[in-house]
């Protein structure tokens, strides 16, 4: 099988030489992603503008993939406050109502930056 690497120009994907997403097959495996944080339409203490940024981000990340937010089987939340879970579940579920992926969600002391409330990882599987 062939090996696709998805990358999105980031700087840490050289420095730690990996890429945004995998696929192989018809599996698609996507790093741990964390938002844009911009300080206008999303900022460091906004959980729900962050979760939705990344979804949004990872929507077409596996666009190029050849996939689509339909194909995701499994996501895995990070946040470093869980008393935001409503905000990330909201946020979540607005995507994947209808979807319904396997999930967890899991509160962690620090991700890369301070500005990070939640990182997320995701598996599809295209059709």
């Amino acid at each position: 099988m062939s090996r696709q690497n998805i990358l999105t120009g980031s700087p840490w994907e050289d420095k730690m030489g990996y890429c945004r997403a995998v696929r192989i097959g018809n599996i698609i495996e996507v790093s741990g992603t964390v938002a844009i944080v911009d300080g206008e339409n999303v900022k460091a203490d906004d959980a729900f503008a962050q979760t939705n940024n990344i979804i949004e981000r990872i929507a077409k990340v596996l666009e190029e993939a050849g996939s689509s937010l339909n194909d995701v089987v499994r996501t895995r939340i990070f946040t470093t406050d869980i008393t935001q879970f409503d905000n990330i579940a909201k946020a979540h579920g607005a995507f994947f109502g209808a979807i319904k992926p396997t999930t967890g969600i899991y509160e962690i002391s620090k991700l890369v930056s301070p500005d990070y409330l939640v990182e997320i990882e995701f598996t599809a599987i295209a059709q």
